[in-house]
């Protein structure tokens, strides 16, 4: 199995395929999953609830997007579904924090650490 890829990565179609916007564009469009997934451990209170559900549906679309495009673009599908994860895990802790208590619970918190 090695040695196909191997083999694989020495010819034109791999060539091809790296130099191909099948392959940068994903790559560059990693930003987004990556910073949704440090933003996890922020406060909720800097919680955009429309920014958290303009980005799942965005790459919800695009996840759709590039199962459908031939050939399949895995990596875009990767990109977009670690990225629609990450915002629907935001989009949670901010209807926790604003609407199911979280807010009070945090600022009851609060009040105890400073006594």
């Amino acid at each position: 199995m090695a040695s196909t890829f191997f083999t694989w990565l020495r010819s034109p179609a791999a060539r091809e395929y790296f130099f191909s916007t099948h392959f940068w564009g994903p790559v560059a469009n990693w930003g987004l999953p990556l910073a949704a997934l440090a933003d996890l451990k922020k406060d909720e209170d800097v919680i955009s609830g429309a920014m958290t559900t303009a980005l799942a549906s965005y790459s919800m679309v695009f996840m759709r997007f590039a199962w459908r495009v031939q050939p399949r673009n895995y990596l875009l599908f990767a990109c977009h579904a670690t990225n629609a994860t990450a915002q629907t895990v935001q989009g949670g802790r901010f209807i926790n924090y604003w609407y199911m208590g979280g807010r009070e619970k945090a600022q009851s918190d609060k009040d105890i650490v400073a006594k």
